[in-house]
């Protein structure tokens, strides 16, 4: 009865009146017209039809309004109305332009539409910089469907709310006001007023301005990939133009039609056409189709922007008044479409706003913002919603009053708790209407095999209890692994609180028995060293065991300077070979010892076994760091124009073996940016000294990710030596580590024949390693990555070359980034 009668409220609240115009827009055939621009003249005042081609003008004051209808390929239509009642329903029918070439005179000798764009890009910067500042409202609708959708996925069953009979239907829709305030060169924050999510009524959007900022005066657009824009400086050397014909707008200007094609079709580019004003030679609006591979978003199939234009006498700019950035994606033979909507209106221009007026904070949402009530969306919502949206919002906010209801959740936990056979080797219980779950979970994926242990198999038992819709959380894990060749169970625990969700703050307690490598940083996973040891005699991975028990905290103190220390006591124990089986037994290649210090020490240990407390303090500071404020949350969002510093202590104190005692201080310094259409660089600088560590434990070096496998699943390899053992230049001194990876992403490849239809993009590094006690040793690497077929690119391959003194040798790295 409840839902029934929610139902029918929200249905009658959305056929009361608002003061607004409102009316259809349809073309000659009566089809309706989307995305149709509907604003007062000489304001930016506006909204824009739906996909039914309805629109409303929300305004207040019976009086006569002067309207423009604009839509491209279509006849402006302007209207003047005397308002003397509200609603006031004004239906309007658009004639298509006549698009023709009759007023342009062709020289053969040139292409017309160059000597257009020409002189677009030469005033290319001129209309970028006409805008210094401004203030403006802001509105954004997201909407994502699925069509078709699988009953199972990886033999899983698959669930998704809201679908029709056919299996389709909206994944997500959700809406945002906001105001919003923009300083040149790229200063932009938001505020957000209002935010509705179909069925969450406490949900917060994540559409915002920022995720939708595409201003192509600029010569890149950040869309996955860097999108090199039609008007761009360089656009000659990756785009095709044809003026496919000119048309009047309402003021009689004459606008260009420019069809742009790609000279090569993996460049990140669009296609579509622009729309260029006769000697103003700014844009009047554009639709850009780009595919999922130039975009380097795997999933997409295409994406579609559409931008439109309004000019304003008052400040003499055309400014942007509407947005759509519509999608088709597929994966896994899970396809959709969806689309993005953005209405910009009330703008006021080169205000007196200065760096002051903005911060690090991009987003932040007013008080209450996902309160607001059907009455007020229906008065202030300037693109009104479809019948598809209407009747989303209507099932899923009614559908979620049932769900949270404890009669419902306690009705969904008893169907999943039953305890199946296939829950042998997995099970969770859950209260829902408590938050709280706890299960077990036997991994026979994570079964790996070492000389030390031999085969080894994992379980795991967890408890996890969530506060405050998740914002806070208290957890307790336990992990059991059973090594069949050494006959051992060991065990380890963690319990952990979060206590809130803006710095994030942590604090854990931990201990247990566990066997570690000598780098903590794990330079050869399991799975990697199962493979090198069964298949080909090698069994890298060196081990030891440590039995702990640990305190550890962290927190951001202030936006982009969190802390992380640790404090534990630990009982370290050597560790020695117990089998030597392999798929391929060799006389003439045995497993070497389980010493990392000398492969032929078999029996003899590389340390003394001993305890010893050990504290660790470091710091990350991300220079820059931006973020977005929800109630009770924070997102930090990286800033790629800064770089990463963390700075570290750690110290061994109380050793049984006072040789052991040490202090060590370190940094690193790492950043990951895009250099315009030319690609991406990463660097990465790591380096600390040892005070009191003449004869520490091995495991207590600094040790430096080497790969002697040819083989890496790192997407980037600004943190490895790929032609270096394992443990070959470990220090217990000063060290300095300098890697530098420029993928070109396609700017060199993409333009040369052949090559280009691969699609491949080429990487190049340089490495460096310096230590008291060798030689400095290098590397340099060259190699292809985003290697496959259609959207399965996931395949590197690098040719290395080392140097110490000389050269040393080279390898092969064949690169998986799919895991």
């Amino acid at each position: 009865m409840q839902k029934s009668l929610l139902s029918i409220l929200f249905f009658f609240i959305s056929l009361i009146a608002f003061p607004q115009i409102k009316g259809n827009i349809t073309d000659n055939k009566n089809q309706a017209l989307p995305f149709v621009n509907v604003f007062i003249e000489n304001t930016y005042k506006g909204t824009t039809t739906n996909d039914a081609g309805y629109y409303e003008l929300n305004v207040t004051e019976k009086k006569s309004y002067n309207l423009v209808f604009q839509y491209l390929g279509y006849k402006t239509v302007k209207k003047t109305v005397d308002v003397t009642e509200l609603p006031f329903t004004l239906n309007i029918t658009l004639e298509e332009e006549n698009v023709s070439l009759d007023e342009v005179v062709i020289n053969a000798e040139e292409n017309p539409a160059n000597i257009i764009m020409r002189q677009v890009i030469a005033k290319r910067k001129e209309n970028l910089e006409k805008i210094e500042s401004f203030k403006a409202d802001f509105y954004s609708r997201g909407l994502m469907r699925i069509k078709d959708a699988p009953e199972k996925f990886f033999g899983q069953e698959v669930e998704i709310e809201g679908l029709d009979s056919t299996r389709s239907g909206i994944l997500y829709l959700s809406e945002t006001i906001s105001k919003i305030q923009y300083l040149r060169p790229d200063r932009l924050k938001e505020k957000i007023t209002a935010s509705k999510v179909s069925g969450d009524n406490n949900g917060f959007s994540f559409n915002n301005a920022q995720d939708v900022d595409f201003n192509l005066y600029n010569n890149t657009i950040s869309l996955g990939n860097e999108i090199i824009s039609p008007i761009a400086n360089n656009a000659f050397g990756y785009y095709r133009y044809n003026l496919d014909g000119v048309f009047y707008d309402d003021r009689g200007n004459l606008i260009n039609k420019i069809k742009v094609t790609p000279k090569r079709e993996n460049d990140p580019i669009f296609s579509g056409y622009i729309y260029i004003v006769e000697d103003q030679w700014t844009l009047y609006a554009l639709e850009l189709d780009i595919t999922g591979e130039q975009a380097r978003i795997p999933v997409a199939d295409i994406i579609t922007l559409k931008q439109n234009f309004s000019y304003s006498e008052a400040d003499d700019i055309w400014a942007l008044i509407s947005q759509s950035i519509d999608f088709s994606y597929g994966l896994f033979g899970i396809k959709g479409d969806g689309r993005f909507t953005a209405v910009y209106s009330n703008y006021e221009f080169n205000l007196p706003l200065t760096k002051k007026d903005f911060g690090r904070e991009l987003v932040a949402f007013e008080s209450e913002a996902n309160k607001k009530d059907s009455l007020f969306w229906n008065t202030i919502r300037p693109v009104p919603l479809t019948s598809e949206e209407t009747k989303d919002y209507i099932k899923k906010d009614s559908i979620q009053l049932v769900k949270e209801s404890k009669p419902y959740l306690d009705s969904v936990d008893r169907v999943r708790n039953k305890f199946k056979l296939g829950n042998l080797l997995g099970y969770t219980y859950q209260n829902s209407h408590k938050d709280y779950s706890f299960g077990f979970d036997i991994p026979i994926t994570e079964s790996s095999f070492n000389t030390v242990q031999g085969w080894n198999a994992n379980a795991n038992v967890f408890y996890r209890k969530s506060y405050d819709e998740f914002r806070r959380y208290f957890s307790a894990t336990a992990n059991f692994n059973y090594g069949f060749s050494d006959y051992r169970l060991r065990a380890t625990g963690v319990l952990t609180y979060k206590f809130n969700n803006v710095s994030r703050a942590f604090v854990s307690l931990a201990g247990g028995v566990t066997v570690n490598q000598f780098n903590p940083s794990n330079p050869i996973s399991n799975a990697e060293n199962t493979v090198a040891s069964l298949g080909f005699n090698e069994n890298y991975m060196k081990l030891y065991e440590r039995q702990f028990i640990q305190a550890g905290y962290s927190e951001e103190l202030f936006n982009g300077f969190r802390i992380n220390s640790n404090l534990s006591y630990e009982r370290r124990n050597a560790l020695f070979n117990t089998t030597d089986q392999t798929f391929y037994p060799d006389s003439d290649k045995p497993y070497t010892s389980n010493n990392p210090l000398n492969d032929t020490a078999f029996g003899i240990a590389p340390f003394e076994n001993h305890n010893i407390f050990k504290f660790n303090l470091s710091a990350r500071i991300n220079f820059g760091q931006n973020y977005l404020s929800y109630p009770d949350s924070k997102f930090n969002i990286s800033n790629n124009k800064y770089p990463t510093l963390v700075l570290g202590y750690e110290k061994g104190f109380g050793a049984t073996n006072s040789d052991y005692n040490f202090d060590q201080i370190k940094a690193r310094l790492y950043q990951s940016f895009a250099i315009g259409n030319k690609g991406r660089f990463g660097y990465n600088i790591r380096g600390g000294k040892f005070f009191n560590a003449d004869d520490i434990a091995f495991m207590d070096f600094q040790h430096f990710n080497g790969n002697q496998i040819n083989f890496s699943r790192r997407g980037s390899y600004t943190n490895v030596f790929n032609n270096l053992g394992y443990y070959d230049l470990s220090t217990n001194d000063s060290y300095l580590e300098m890697h530098a990876e420029h993928d070109f992403n396609g700017f060199i490849l993409g333009k040369i024949p052949l090559l280009n239809k691969l699609n491949f993009n080429l990487v190049v590094g340089a490495h460096n390693l310096a230590t008291p006690d060798n030689k400095p040793y290098q590397e340099f690497s060259i190699g292809l990555d985003n290697i496959g077929w259609g959207k399965w690119r996931f395949l590197r391959f690098d040719y290395i070359r080392s140097y110490q003194n000389g050269y040393q040798g080279d390898a092969f790295v064949f690169g998986l980034k799919f895991f």
